[in-house]
């Protein structure tokens, strides 16, 4: 059976079109929005709301880790807009949130299996998911005749992204799988070869509860996206093969395995 795996899109709509030509299942890791493209600072929704040159200084800012000072780089963009009103910002951005989400879900394979990445939006979801698309978060599916498990969504960090949550909350969804043969998620084990991104400069956050699941359970396979540029993007765990799938808006193209 062959697999197809895509994750951080980031609005990649033309390349995730035909992302599953050619396989028998194919699997989206999420991550669908593209808010700052960190290649090309003139695309993106904050490139769209505030122009290239602050989404080339904001990035900037995120590289160096001053994250406090992006922050009031943003709020200062707002007060130049005129949107000072919190459910008005939301408001805004979730229009174009939705307006890429309709784009992505129109060209997104059918058959596929999602789930969310950390910049994702879940609650927008079902306004676009098509027959054939079925969302997994902290469940396994029964796929010719193997148990793939997906966990979706990041922890908590200091980008503040959309989807981010606890890493109690993070590890019930972890414990609730059990034993499977395809271990399916968002964000990487805590690793450190594997949680670092060499473009970036910075450590990204990893799972301590996906860490403890692999050398416990043992998968044939993790597969999982979010760091876009990691300084490896394969390392066994035992039988465990963990594998960065690749960061899809760069590459243009799925990962793809025979299972």
């Amino acid at each position: 059976m062959r697999l197809h795996v895509a994750s951080d899109v980031h609005g990649a709509a033309r390349a995730l079109s035909t992302a599953a030509d050619g396989s028998d299942v194919f699997v989206c890791l999420g991550d669908l929005i593209l808010f700052l493209d960190y290649d090309d600072p003139e695309r993106g929704i904050f490139a769209d709301l505030f122009g290239a040159d602050h989404a080339r200084e904001y990035i900037e800012l995120r590289t160096a880790n001053r994250f406090e000072e992006a922050r009031t780089l943003s709020n200062e963009a707002w007060a130049r807009l005129g949107v000072q009103d919190p459910q008005e910002k939301r408001a805004l951005m979730t229009a174009m949130v939705k307006a890429q989400y309709e784009e992505l879900f129109d060209v997104m394979p059918t058959p596929a299996y999602l789930t969310y990445g950390n910049v994702d939006l879940p609650a927008l979801w079902p306004e676009y998911l098509s027959d054939g698309h079925r969302v997994v978060d902290g469940e396994v599916v029964q796929v010719a005749g193997q148990r793939w498990g997906f966990v979706g969504g990041g922890l908590l960090s200091p980008m503040r992204t959309p989807f981010e949550i606890s890493e109690a909350e993070y590890a019930a969804k972890v414990a609730a799988l059990g034993p499977v043969d395809i271990l399916f998620s968002h964000i990487p084990p805590a690793i450190p070869e594997l949680v670092y991104d060499v473009a970036a400069r910075r450590f990204e956050i990893g799972s301590l509860a996906l860490l403890e699941y692999v050398r416990q359970h043992q998968p044939r396979y993790h597969l999982f996206g979010h760091v876009h540029q990691p300084l490896t993007a394969r390392r066994r765990i035992g039988r465990t093969e963990c594998v960065n799938v690749g960061h899809f808006h760069g590459l243009q193209r799925p990962f793809v395995l025979d299972v």
